[in-house]
């Protein structure tokens, strides 16, 4: 399924950047959207040394105009969209009333309006050929809200909100235009160290980490086959979304009493640290794919492997129980 076009927003780091990666290693022309122009250059030269083709393109995507000319301008130098993955976001570490009004609705129109900035301009240009795929990508706070991060919380809220109410009009529709959703656990990119924050000391992923690359596979997994509702990446992912179905109280809870703690180091927040909600991070410095916890990171995910054979797993747990009841029947 390689040699197709493919766009991806926030692609000049963290999990944007691995998977622009990922589809340039097979041969994709890959138009990547982002602000900083050092960031794209720099991805645009990996994905050009893997061996697919870059076009870099600087357009904030809360800009509905921008994100809409950005989408001909690829379709016009590399060909008809094939799929389209959201990944552009920005954030603030802070506590609810510590957030500023005007933070909230950056953020918002970033994270989530961009999202549907994004999928509208697909959408106006797969419909029609009835083919496609849009791959939203998600967070365990889709589903569980936690501390310190209430405008991010809000807006992936949104976003699987507006996931699931389109899937089911694409459905109604026979559309031929597929739309997933990939949830993500917590993972090692820079936003760590450019996300606007309030917070005393640095901020940090809530363990276990997992490395970019590990969710630029689960990506590139559900652009292939985008029937699937959506795609959970990592333990802590499947332990948070069924935690929350069946204990949220309970969760409540213990994040309050845990999550100030989790989410941030031991070291002091830097006063000069960097800050993309207004202006991108990485306009003159390439800040690459990876935060500062490579030595924390995991590298795999063996649940990745087993959300994506439910069909091998089922036959070999009905193998097993099969097998266990003939030696219970012999004995």
């Amino acid at each position: 399924m390689s040699g197709r076009v493919v766009v991806v927003t926030g692609a000049t780091g963290g999990v944007g950047r691995a998977t622009a990666r990922a589809f340039g290693a097979r041969g994709d022309r890959v138009a990547v959207l982002a602000r900083g122009e050092e960031g794209l250059r720099a991805v645009a030269g990996e994905i050009d040394a893997a061996g697919g083709q870059a076009l870099p393109l600087a357009v904030d995507t809360a800009d509905h105009a921008a994100v809409d000319a950005a989408a001909d301008q690829v379709e016009a130098e590399l060909g008809p969209i094939d799929v389209w993955v959201n990944v552009a976001f920005t954030s603030v570490f802070a506590r609810f009333t510590d957030i500023r009004p005007e933070e909230y609705r950056r953020v918002t129109e970033v994270t989530y309006l961009g999202y549907v900035h994004g999928t509208r301009a697909a959408l106006d240009r797969m419909l029609p050929r009835r083919r496609g795929a849009i791959v939203q990508v998600g967070s365990a706070m889709a589903y569980r809200g936690i501390p310190l991060q209430t405008a991010y919380s809000g807006a992936k809220h949104a976003i699987q909100g507006m996931h699931e109410a389109l899937r089911s009009e694409l459905l109604h529709d026979n559309a031929g235009v597929h739309v997933t959703m990939v949830q993500l656990p917590a993972v090692n990119t820079p936003q760590f160290g450019w996300v606007l924050s309030r917070l005393p000391k640095r901020a940090q992923p809530v363990p276990p980490i997992y490395q970019p690359e590990v969710a630029a596979k689960a990506i590139v997994y559900a652009a292939d086959r985008p029937r699937r509702r959506e795609y959970w990446v990592g333990a802590s992912t499947v332990g948070t979304l069924l935690g929350d179905k069946v204990i949220p109280g309970l969760l409540d809870r213990y994040l309050a009493r845990t999550g100030f703690k989790s989410q941030q180091t031991d070291q002091p927040r830097p006063a000069d640290q960097p800050e993309n909600l207004w202006h991108p991070a990485d306009e003159d410095i390439d800040h690459g794919a990876h935060g500062e916890f490579d030595d924390r990171a995991h590298g795999r995910s063996p649940q990745v492997w087993a959300s994506q054979h439910h069909a091998l797993l089922g036959v070999l747990g009905t193998g097993a129980v099969a097998g266990v009841l003939a030696w219970l029947r012999r004995h």
